[in-house]
């Protein structure tokens, strides 16, 4: 059926730091864009906006909501509601996996565990966005320090013992891990040391919020197999990473304006 013949459709743009992703949804998902944020979260959120709806095949004026989430989400004015990214990553992963009762997150500049009811609301939640410590962004850097990719960084990982980091901070620990490397430490037990690092910023976290199965992993971090196996083997438990992990929080996004778009379509 073409998308003009079907019922509402919404559209969810999650602006994070680094990347910016949408979802057009009716009672399915239709199309979806990711793009990098850089210096312009506005541009990219129309860029995802317009990618989004031409993999849909939608024109923008069938659309009856627009919700937007992520840091970004006050640059845009289209918005017919704003969100936090919280609400949207619960409803998102409860929608893909009605049986989530946790969503780990790891975004580009903060990392959060989120508890959820049997509905997909959210009953609790915790938050590290006061420092790059167990972010995309410190995966980044230290991967940049021993001069791999994140998909190497994650291969790596996975063939040797984790080499102990002493330091959560990015700053520090830069410097320890180009201090190993000039010591002759091979990069693989540094890789599996730096995973090991993500994995007790999360231990930490989770001590504030348990995780309760099942655990969803979501954001970009999460499409890297290699590191999804090495932090579930440190927080001995299993995650259940979805088909596109990068898109929940615009998922979720699109669920609210599909209920909004719902609530005022005639029957």
């Amino acid at each position: 059926m073409p998308p003009n013949d079907q019922g509402p459709i919404s559209v969810g743009i999650d602006i994070g730091s680094t990347a910016t992703k949408a979802v057009v949804l009716t009672d399915r998902v239709l199309g979806q864009a990711v793009t990098p944020t850089g210096w312009d979260p506005k541009k990219a959120g129309l860029q995802v906006l317009d990618e989004a709806l031409e993999a849909a095949g939608v024109a923008q004026d069938r659309v009856g909501a627009i919700i937007g989430t992520g840091y970004g989400r006050i640059s845009l004015p289209i918005f017919t509601r704003r969100v936090t990214e919280i609400t949207c990553h619960a409803l998102g992963a409860h929608f893909l996996h009605p049986a989530t009762r946790t969503v780990i997150d790891i975004g580009g500049q903060d990392c959060k565990v989120i508890a959820l009811d049997e509905q997909g609301a959210v009953s609790d939640f915790i938050m590290n966005d006061k420092c790059a410590a167990g972010t995309g962004r410190f995966l980044q850097v230290m991967a940049a320090s021993l001069d791999v990719s994140l998909d190497e960084l994650g291969a790596l990982a996975a063939t040797a013992e984790p080499v102990p980091l002493s330091s959560m901070c990015t700053v520090f620990a830069e410097s320890e891990v180009i201090g190993l490397l000039a010591r002759g430490v091979e990069k693989a037990g540094i890789a599996a040391g730096i995973i090991d690092t993500i994995a007790r910023r999360l231990h930490c976290l989770a001590g504030k919020v348990p995780l309760r199965d099942s655990v969803i992993f979501t954001g970009g971090i999460a499409q890297n197999c290699d590191i999804c196996e090495k932090i579930a083997a440190s927080l001995s438990t299993e995650l259940h990473v979805p088909a596109c992990p990068q898109f929940v929080g615009a998922l979720g996004a699109a669920l609210i304006g599909h209920e909004i778009t719902t609530s005022f379509s005639p029957e």
